[in-house]
């Protein structure tokens, strides 16, 4: 269910094509929040403009159709943001294995946990990077746009993950 509104608030940034919803998906919410392949997103496509929530903005070639939100749409995605969310299934390898990396010898835990900052750094330098490419850009709605709020929040988590490695270093006597 939650796919749906995903991509009803990609469409609130703008209308776009199935393509474009997948790239958008694999550089925004992929990561931090939502996965979606392209064999996902054009049924959804398809059944959100079923229920009126989405039209066809655009035809071109070859069958390439750019989408809109429509006011109905903007209705339910305001509605489900507003709405508590439904208990969440956690599914994270990453935190499953540090969660058991006791079952390590300590030298084995550190160089774990030394890669697990060193990615951490690396996200939130990159993120970091996009953000200030981000701000440098003009957008109808600002600073606010949908893609630059996720990509804050993935920044802040990235953040608090090498906060986290260094502390877990600390923890395990970081030669």
């Amino acid at each position: 269910m939650s796919l749906r509104f995903a991509m009803l608030g990609l469409l609130e940034d703008g209308p776009a094509s199935g393509y474009t919803l997948t790239l958008r998906f694999e550089r925004s919410l992929q990561r931090y929040a939502w996965t979606a392949r392209q064999s996902h997103i054009y049924p959804e496509l398809a059944r959100l403009a079923e229920d009126g929530l989405i039209e066809v903005a655009e035809e071109g070639a070859r069958g390439r159709r750019t989408y809109a939100i429509t006011d109905a749409g903007r209705a339910a995605l305001r509605e489900w943001l507003m709405s508590p969310p439904k208990p969440r299934a956690v599914r994270d390898e990453q935190a499953l294995r540090l969660c058991l990396i006791s079952a390590l010898e300590p030298a084995q835990a550190r160089a774990v946990v030394r890669e697990h900052l060193a990615e951490a750094e690396q996200r939130a330098a990159e993120l970091r990077a996009l953000a200030e490419a981000a701000d440098a850009d003009t957008h109808p709605r600002g600073g606010l746009r949908f893609g630059r709020l996720a990509m804050e929040l993935g920044r802040f988590q990235a953040q608090a993950q090498g906060e986290w490695a260094r502390w877990a270093l600390e923890q395990l006597g970081e030669e």
